[in-house]
């Protein structure tokens, strides 16, 4: 190692120069930009040429050290960071084959021993082996002199990465030279901020994926209940994203100036995974629900039973008829009667089990019908005891206006969002997203203010709310996993929310960008059946403004 030093001016320089890149680290947020900073900060206050970041990682089982960062000035090559060129370099494995340490190259020797060395000239040195480092001197006519490495170590004392610096440069003759005993100084000390940078770094992207994992922990939970609403929680997130971004990069309407920084991604991510997080609470009967009558069973079973005992009790009377005649024919018109009472008792057990399914909208005279069918027949059960043929609770699941759920039932699935704003609104968190539970609470209003469970008007909301009402009811009309519908196809989810436009019910804005934008098309290309994705006219869509 070289014992001469700078001059004292030099030397307050480069520490004014470390002091502010340690400054600098601690603002920086994105993992490349950081590494980059730090390794151009390590080459600029020694005045190396060239140099290498590492980061300790694992391959194969084996600890290795991992290229990140590469510069070299005079060969003018830059990978790594922010230039988007990948670092082609293998990783350097910390054992050998045999498990024994690799002591032999100076990087894995400093990592290994965890001490900074300080070559004067790589092609003189003894002790290690350079042949790598000679091998690309010779395919690039570089001349790899003096060398510094310096270890990355946490707050444990733990090896995280490395700093490899290559051929200071005197700043007068411009002449290589060894790196100063006051360079090495330095250098640790920037290692040493740099360290702890990174460890704040990775500590902070281990909090943030366990938070991920927990949320996808619940979704899992959530969708686990029932297989017909599985995937929801997935897709959702995904669909609120291409909106959102499709929204961030128009140029023309009302959104032209709405855009996004990584921060608010990410925080209307997260709203979209966590935006049913309430739904943990709902019965699995009632999410399940595929029919009018179904409970933990289809009850329109027991009423095909009933219609199958007034059947009997309609061949046990025109049995006992034919008893009672004797020997004589019975009446044409009691056979009549008996035949035309088996037709009527068809028609309305069909009738019945269309009622049940849901998918049609209930005419007042339908459900007129199914309580005069329920006032129409007794039936007797194994104790001789009389009942009404429907019950009250039957009647009432069977005139189910639209869909398949009671008034009662629909008031406990829409509770699911109160007790999702209600779980989020009680989580710490963090400023960059504070805005979560109103993003992820807001996907059952209206923009008319009838929506539930706040009554909130287009205006007392984010844009980022409104756009997760659009994804939360466009995925609903196109899933193929519910119980009580199919899958409709893009012309007619998109017909649909076109008069949900009309009706204020979505944010007519943000329904233009999602049909100027092709956003239906991207979401229908990656999770829609390929019989939905018919050809769209946009001009047809209601409401729709290009």
């Amino acid at each position: 190692m070289q014992l001469g030093d700078m001059t004292p001016d030099d030397f307050l320089q480069r520490l004014r120069k470390l002091n502010t890149i340690g400054i600098a680290l601690s603002r920086e947020r994105d993992i490349n930009r950081l590494l980059e900073l730090i390794l151009l900060a390590a080459k600029d206050i020694s005045d190396a040429d060239a140099g290498t970041l590492y980061l300790l990682g694992q391959k194969e089982g084996k600890q290795v050290l991992q290229f990140r960062i590469f510069r070299n000035d005079s060969l003018g090559i830059a990978m790594g960071g922010t230039t988007e060129v990948p670092v082609t370099f293998d990783p350097i494995a910390l054992v050998h084959d045999d498990g024994s340490p690799n002591y032999t190259m100076v990087v894995t020797c400093s990592a290994l021993q965890q001490k900074t060395i300080n070559v004067v000239d790589a092609y003189t040195a003894d002790g290690f082996d350079f042949s790598g480092t000679k091998a690309f001197d010779k395919r690039t006519g570089y001349r790899s002199q003096s060398i510094l490495v310096v270890p990355l170590n946490n707050h444990e004392g733990e090896l995280i990465g490395m700093l490899q610096l290559i051929n200071s440069i005197d700043r007068e003759t411009g002449a290589v030279i060894p790196f100063y005993e006051s360079d090495q100084h330095l250098v640790e000390s920037l290692a040493s901020q740099a360290a702890i940078v990174l460890t704040n770094h990775q500590l902070v992207n281990q909090l943030q994926g366990l938070f991920e994992s927990f949320t996808s922990l619940i979704n899992i939970a959530i969708d686990d209940k029932s297989h017909y609403t599985s995937g929801h929680c997935e897709r959702i997130p995904i669909l609120t994203m291409m909106l959102a971004d499709a929204a961030a990069r128009t140029t023309r309407g009302p959104l032209k100036d709405f855009r996004m920084n990584d921060a608010d991604r990410y925080e209307l991510k997260i709203a979209g995974m966590l935006h049913d997080c309430g739904k943990i609470s709902t019965p699995v009967h009632i999410v399940d629900k595929a029919t009018k009558l179904q409970t933990i069973f289809d009850r329109i079973n027991l009423i095909d039973t009933r219609f199958e005992i007034v059947r009997r009790d309609a061949e046990i009377r025109l049995l006992k008829a034919r008893l009672a005649a004797g020997s004589q024919e019975p009446s044409e018109q009691l056979e009549q009667v008996y035949q035309e009472s088996m037709q009527t008792l068809h028609e309305e057990q069909q009738f019945l089990r269309k009622c049940n399914t849901g998918s049609e909208r209930m005419l007042p005279e339908w459900q007129e019908q199914v309580r005069q069918i329920a006032e129409k027949y007794m039936w007797q059960d194994a104790t001789g005891q009389q009942h009404p043929f429907l019950s009250e609770d039957e009647v009432k699941n069977l005139t189910i206006q639209s869909g398949t759920l009671t008034q009662e039932e629909r008031e406990i699935i829409n509770h699911h969002i109160v007790l999702t704003i209600r779980m989020l609104e009680n989580l710490p968190w963090p400023k960059y997203l504070q805005h979560v539970p109103e993003y992820a609470g807001g996907h059952h209003e209206r923009m008319d203010g009838r929506g539930y469970p706040r009554g909130l008007t287009r205006e007392q909301m984010s844009v980022q709310a409104r756009i997760m009402g659009i994804a939360d009811i466009f995925e609903a009309l196109t899933a193929v996993d519910r119980p009580y519908k199919q899958g409709k196809t893009l012309t007619e989810s998109l017909h649909i929310l076109g008069q949900f436009k009309r009706e204020n019910h979505i944010d007519p804005d943000l329904f233009d960008v999602f049909v100027r934008e092709k956003v239906y098309l991207e979401y229908a290309r990656q999770f829609l059946d390929p019989a939905q994705i018919d050809e769209v006219d946009e001009s047809a869509i209601p409401g729709y403004t290009p």
